[in-house]
């Protein structure tokens, strides 16, 4: 209908056009156009935040239209932030207006955060106070949030510092929500039990930057519970679980009704579906993180019988969880309700295993050893989640003393959410932060917990008070010499004093001498290093010595070296206008250097193709050949000299606004563009192509 009127609507404009003014004619129509229409031409995707700003600003009509409908700026939001849609119930009264500012100014605000984040922090762990700014902005967290993720999600290798730090933080947000979310539901009452729940608040905090919500994982379990009740009903069309709606938590007493289901299930999980346990790749923490083991459709025991327990309810089987040692188990009644039962009253289901029912003896075999009755009772949410958080612990120390032991930190910080009081994971976890380097204030908060129970250590084992204290102390004179500690000095290579230094960070660089390839990624003035180092890698021997600059570099091996600029370096990019240059240097899988634009040889062409004295100037003045590069200026500068006056001024306008378009990230020059400080006029210094950023600009990218 609203098509339609639209149709009929646009076949009256050019009548009601001839009969009106020009100039008035236009407005007068569309405002006499029906509200509906109006709604439904400002609700196209054609129209912009901005389109629907100036349309409102031309008459009254107008501006009630679009802000009193709630389908035009809910449009405009839905279409600019459509991840945020799944936030917000359709029965629910939202102003579209106000929330489309509301987000707006978050956005706004976690960039400018963001961008703050280079300048006040150059080491790789950021304090925790440092997202004390995130956490005191106003406005809704999921607006920054989703602000963080847009910025992960820009195209290309644009911005790395900010998605560096935009990675972080978002990292560490979603932990703390995730963290205070899994506290409370741990307090909820032991009547309401959801084991599923409890396994993904896991999932999430060990993968905070994962979409991961209870609402998908229900879903795709409620599909497997869709193709059991399918292949159920080919057993018992009239079994009582096909009657079932989604969310009841009825049970069904009779045994062989519950055998029915639990047939069926096996059927769906281990013949049609595939699902296995994973016995190749045991040791692997994927094995216990509920969304990858439905996309994998392969676990460990405790992962699959969760799987298992929460299909099996759904579907009216009451079975249980089994902290059994080695091989977590579900446990099935077999007797009478009511009765006193002991454990050969039961069916033991190993998930694991294919859904195989084990006896008490069956079940002894599986593990080997004799076990006691007490191992085949009924366990809790909060003593499942303990084994799953226990065996991430125990992966998290199988890493390489190479990582980062992420997921060690985070399964203690798991662990010790559960059981805050556990003195062992309250001292590893200082010990780790410690040799991490994460000083000083999460460290902090662990020492004046580890100082409160230190004399409850000293009770129960006097042994270890010499290693608490000894912990402690080293702790706090850290946090005291961190305290005196003054901040990173940003050095300037305009500055006077570093006028030495020729090449800048982000070259990507061949050593002379020894032939491999590098990128600088820091510099000195002169050698930093100790007296040692200088004399056994024989320094002096160097025409200028000590006393030259020297650069990080980072190898295409992966490893780190400090060189001399005197000899070892030079470019690597070659002396003429090249297809390689407009590549990117890849040196293996895990180092990606980003190289120049191809947008940049674009402008660079179209210069060289006008053949105008004009451009060909420019061009020459900017892609000077690395051969001869002092000859290739004289010829530049005469050529520029040749120009009448009126030329050469329009000639400095377009060079420095080439150059100011270097500064700003959008243009990228290739490695032969950079030019030796000392074959660089001192004239234009100002405008050295040597890959310095001058003295105000921030170098960010």
């Amino acid at each position: 209908m609203a098509a339609a009127a639209v149709d009929s609507a646009m076949e009256v404009v050019p009548a009601l056009a001839e009969e009106a003014a020009p100039e008035a004619a236009g407005l007068s129509c569309l405002v006499n156009l029906p509200g509906e229409v109006l709604e439904y031409i400002l609700c196209s995707g054609a129209l912009t935040a901005a389109d629907i700003g100036r349309v409102s600003s031309t008459c009254r009509r107008l501006r009630e239209l679009c802000q009193s409908s709630g389908k035009v700026w809910k449009e405009q939001f839905r279409v600019r932030w459509p991840s945020l849609m799944k936030h917000y119930s359709p029965t629910d009264y939202v102003n579209w207006l106000e929330e489309y500012k509301v987000r707006q100014k978050a956005g706004l605000e976690a960039r400018k955060i963001v961008a703050s984040f280079s300048k006040r922090f150059f080491s790789e762990h950021v304090p925790c106070n440092g997202f004390s700014d995130i956490e005191n902005l106003e406005g809704p967290e999921i607006f920054f949030e989703d602000e963080l993720v847009c910025i992960l999600n820009m195209e290309g290798r644009k911005a790395l510092t900010w998605k560096y730090y935009a990675k972080k933080i978002l990292y560490y947000l979603r932990q703390q929500k995730i963290l205070n979310n899994l506290k409370a539901f741990l307090q909820q009452p032991d009547d309401y039990e959801s084991y599923l729940e409890g396994a993904i608040y896991i999932d999430q905090y060990c993968n905070p930057l994962s979409d991961i919500s209870l609402k998908d994982i229900q879903a795709q379990i409620d599909s497997i519970v869709e193709l059991v009740c399918k292949t159920l009903r080919g057993i018992n069309s009239r079994h009582p679980s096909l009657a079932f709606k989604a969310g009841e938590s009825s049970m069904i007493m009779e045994i062989e009704l519950q055998s029915q289901v639990l047939d069926a299930m096996n059927y769906v999980l281990y013949d049609q579906l595939k699902f296995k346990g994973n016995r190749m790749d045991y040791y692997n923490a994927l094995n216990l993180y509920m969304h990858q083991v439905l996309i994998r459709r392969t676990g460990i025991p405790i992962s699959m019988s969760l799987l298992y327990l929460t299909i099996a309810r759904q579907l009216g089987v009451p079975l249980e969880p089994v902290n059994f040692p080695s091989h977590f188990l579900l446990r099935w009644c077999q007797g009478a309700e009511g009765a006193t039962l002991d454990i050969f009253d039961y069916i033991y289901i190993d998930a694991f295993g294919k859904g195989k029912q084990l006896t008490v003896k069956e079940c002894e075999y599986l593990i080997g050893q004799h076990v006691t009755a007490a191992l085949y009772g009924v366990v809790n949410v909060k003593k499942v989640l303990q084994r799953m958080v226990g065996n991430l612990l125990s992966l998290g120390k199988r890493e390489g003393i190479d990582q980062s032991y992420q997921l060690l930190r985070d399964s203690l910080d798991l662990y010790l959410a559960m059981y805050p009081d556990q003195v062992q994971l309250l001292l590893l976890q200082a010990r780790l932060y410690f040799h991490l380097g994460i000083w000083p204030e999460k460290s902090f908060c662990l020492v004046l917990k580890v100082l409160d129970i230190l004399q409850h250590i000293q009770t129960l084992d006097p042994g270890q008070h010499g290693a608490v204290g000894y912990l402690v102390q080293h702790t706090l004179e850290h946090i005291e010499r961190k305290k005196e500690e003054v901040g990173v000095e940003v050095k300037l290579r305009s500055h006077e004093k570093h006028r030495d230094v020729c090449y800048s960070i982000g070259l990507i660089m061949k050593h002379k001498r020894y032939g491999y390839n590098c990128v600088i990624y820091g510099w000195d003035p002169t050698c930093m290093m100790g007296h040692e180092w200088i004399r056994n890698m024989n320094v002096h021997s160097l025409p200028h010595g000590h006393h030259q600059p020297f650069y990080n570099v980072l190898v295409e091996d992966g490893s780190c070296r400090y060189a001399a600029q005197e000899m070892p370096l030079k470019g690597v990019i070659g002396s003429s206008l090249d297809k390689r240059c407009c590549r990117n240097v890849r040196f293996n899988k895990n180092v990606h250097v980003p190289l120049y634009q191809q947008k940049t040889w674009n402008i660079m062409w179209s210069l060289k193709k006008s053949r105008t004295p004009m451009s060909d100037a420019i061009s020459q003045s900017l892609l000077a050949p690395t051969t001869s590069r002092t000859q290739s200026w004289k010829f530049d500068t005469q050529r520029i000299w040749s120009l009448s006056m009126k030329q050469y001024r329009t000639f400095t306008v377009r060079r420095k606004r080439m150059w100011s378009k270097v500064w700003s990230g959008t243009l990228d020059l290739c490695c032969c563009c950079y030019l030796p400080r000392e074959q660089v006029p001192e004239e234009d210094v100002s405008t050295d192509p040597s890959g310095l950023t001058p003295p105000g600009k921030p170098l960010d990218q």
